[in-house]
């Protein structure tokens, strides 16, 4: 089986991630995790990154090779772009409402992320990673909006959501999309 979950900044796409695929006996990848390493090299953080590749196509078109060379049989991946990588996957979208989203970020406190003065300006840094990411699938892949939910099998809104039920929400869609 191939799961893959899109989702916006703060969504819970990683926790997800992460449980789906213990839950159902799967490797789980994360492109966000390859795009903070990556960043990380470069000495930037995630932000800078995206910046950087507005105008440099290796930063997404590098780590998309990356995963599809890694990934051929059964998998989660957590990753914006995982959906058009892989059409046949289960597809997955979180979203989740900015001011909740925000104060999740603030609270992970991830190292390869900006450290933040405050919520208001982890709500900048969204909008901002948004608008790049929209800037970069457009021009590379000629993607109008990632979050369509045309593209989508499950598209689950984890707002108001505890971790856990969101997980059994995705877990019981998952096994009848697969009957």
């Amino acid at each position: 089986m191939q799961i893959t979950i899109t989702g916006t900044p703060g969504s819970g796409k990683t926790t997800l991630g992460k449980a789906l695929a213990k839950k159902f006996k799967l490797k789980f990848y994360s492109t966000g995790e390859i795009r903070r390493g990556i960043a990380k090299l470069f000495e930037l953080n995630i932000d800078e990154l995206n910046k950087l590749g507005e105008k440099h196509p290796f930063t997404d078109k590098c780590i998309d090779e990356i995963i599809k060379k890694m990934l051929k049989d059964n998998f989660v991946l957590d990753g914006r772009l995982g959906w058009w990588l892989f059409p046949k996957s289960v597809k997955i979208l979180t979203l989740c409402n900015l001011d909740i989203a925000a104060e999740r970020i603030f609270k992970a406190k991830r190292s390869s992320e900006k450290k933040y003065k405050n919520i208001d300006e982890v709500k900048r840094e969204i909008m901002q990673r948004m608008a790049s990411d929209e800037k970069r699938y457009k021009k590379y892949y000629k993607l109008k909006n990632i979050y369509d939910i045309k593209n989508y099998d499950i598209i689950i809104d984890t707002s108001y959501l505890s971790a856990k039920d969101m997980i059994k929400i995705c877990s019981e869609c998952i096994r009848k999309l697969k009957r």
